[in-house]
């Protein structure tokens, strides 16, 4: 038997949310109502109170009601629901956790849910779930499921939805990961234009006893690579494909924010980095390229996906960037540079071949990292063999001279 977290306004969405803690309990499975409210009275009794949530915020809930601003009461609780949670997880008195609401207790819901462990079991049952859900999910595995109907009454839809999302939480708390042998995570970054190496490093770095963990460099895929290594799990970070900062600079649909490439550097984990993909800004289909890059260097990666060359001077404050983050490095870091491509498409006969654009980041990024960091040139293209050996056999010593200076 479990304990599922069931998180709501229990004033305005009350009636809903007890459907769904009767139908756990029916399941075999105990509730916690947990009270985010700041209207009327419950309609269901909660476990954890809204003063309680409130309090968690350092919010006075006599005063916050008193100013009848919903507003700044959303934003209590999503403040104080996030502690609360993460407090009963680490307290080990919940399971799972499961929440309904349409704007504000989406809000709140979500912010509680990305306090959680990634792999903690987190529903969210939302009027908003078909739209654009990133600012919500965040790096977390939040299930959201589309409310359909507002969560505004019991009715024929609601019912329906409300009985899959009810079984959806105890199904996930139901089945339990099977541990497997724990082996110390790298993780590595990678796109379509870098595979082949992060996929030979990998097995490498996995023949010598890891685990390695690819997060595809998309935007929300660096802010969870990130994440992790800030989460203290990580033993090393095979950072090839640096390409979400040339989005972030130059205005491309996939960037990661301003901290891309400071978790490792800031964590103290050992780390190699290279400038893999950086010849390429990500946009949608060409009709979504905005008017002032007309003449640019495009190219057709898949009707949905339009790639545009970056320039030399982008290409150098580039360089100083990612320089700037290597710097912050407080562990052994090595970053490496492949001169004839930094991407299938740069290389040598290919559509986004500037050599005086790479020529540009490869010396603002030598000339701006530390003395004491070590830069390795290659004569080879981003995906030759020799470069991924290159990028495994110096995480590894980077890794162990890393342990030996944590030992003494």
């Amino acid at each position: 038997m479990a304990t599922i977290a069931v998180l709501g306004t229990m004033d305005t969405k009350g009636e809903e949310h007890a459907f769904v803690a009767d139908l756990i309990r029916a399941r075999g499975h105990r509730v916690l109502v947990i009270d985010t409210g700041t209207l009327q009275a419950p309609k269901l009794q909660p476990d954890v109170t809204r003063l309680e949530v409130a309090a968690a915020a350092g919010v006075d809930f006599a005063a916050l009601i008193a100013r009848q601003d919903r507003g700044e009461a959303v934003a209590a609780m999503s403040q104080g629901a996030p502690v609360v949670l993460a407090r009963l997880v680490a307290e080990r008195r919940i399971d799972g956790v499961i929440s309904l609401g349409g704007g504000g207790g989406t809000a709140i819901g979500t912010a509680a849910m990305r306090a959680l462990p990634v792999g903690f079991p987190k529903v969210m049952v939302s009027t908003l779930a078909s739209g654009n859900t990133a600012q919500y999910v965040g790096v977390k595995d939040i299930v959201m499921i589309p409310a359909v109907v507002d969560v505004a009454g019991l009715n024929r839809i609601s019912r329906q939805i409300l009985t899959r999302a009810a079984g959806a939480i105890c199904g996930m708390v139901e089945f339990v990961p099977v541990p497997g042998e724990d082996k110390p995570i790298i993780v590595a970054s990678m796109f379509g234009n870098t595979t082949e190496c992060v996929q030979t490093a990998k097995k490498l770095l996995e023949a010598a006893g890891y685990e390695v963990l690819v997060f595809h460099a998309t935007g929300t895929g660096g802010r969870a690579m990130e994440s992790l290594i800030e989460s203290g799990l990580v033993s090393g970070v095979l950072d090839i494909t640096t390409t979400e900062w040339a989005d972030e600079l130059v205005g491309g649909i996939l960037g990661a924010g301003p901290t891309r490439c400071e978790a490792a550097a800031r964590r103290g984990v050992p780390a190699i980095v290279a400038p893999g993909c950086l010849d390429m800004v990500n946009f949608g289909a060409p009709e979504t390229v905005p008017a002032k890059f007309a003449g640019r260097n495009f190219y057709a990666h898949n009707p949905q996906v339009t790639l545009m060359r970056t320039t030399p001077a982008e290409c150098t404050e580039l360089g100083r960037i990612l320089a700037a983050k290597v710097n912050l490095s407080t562990a052994p870091v090595t970053v490496l540079l492949p001169q004839r491509a930094i991407s299938v498409i740069s290389a040598p006969g290919q559509k986004f071949h500037d050599p005086a654009a790479d020529a540009a980041l490869f010396t603002a990024l030598k000339s701006g990292v530390r003395s004491d960091i070590e830069v390795v040139e290659m004569d080879c293209v981003i995906n030759a063999p020799e470069f991924a050996r290159a990028c495994a056999e110096k995480l590894l010593a980077n890794i162990a001279r890393h342990a030996r200076s944590q030992a003494t």
